[in-house]
């Protein structure tokens, strides 16, 4: 099992060691948007690396998160329980979650 907490402050210490900004949070945000831009397009064309590029979102999901001082594994564990409680509707093919 992945310890992500772990790989958070594994992910910091590698940018850190390569000489990255790691105070630079827009500029995070924006690589993780190409990121996500380059994942799909693997995905869209089919290329073998589509579990890289997606690795590559995780990675740059938990330097985030690490840089703005929370954990992501917390976070996810909070944010499976609410999904588990929302309720949904299937209006004409389209899954849609009930407000309330």
């Amino acid at each position: 099992m992945i310890d992500l907490n772990e790989k958070q402050k594994e992910v910091i210490q590698n940018k850190i060691n390569h000489g990255w900004d790691v105070g630079n949070i827009n500029l995070e945000f924006n690589l993780l948007y190409g990121e996500v831009a380059e994942a799909f397009d693997a995905y869209n064309k089919k290329k073998e690396d589509l579990g890289l590029e997606l690795a590559d979102v995780a990675l740059y999901l938990l330097g985030i998160s690490e840089m703005l001082g929370f954990s992501l594994e917390e976070q996810i564990e909070k944010k499976i329980e609410i999904n588990k409680k929302r309720k949904y509707t299937n209006k004409n093919g389209v899954i849609q979650r009930v407000e309330g």
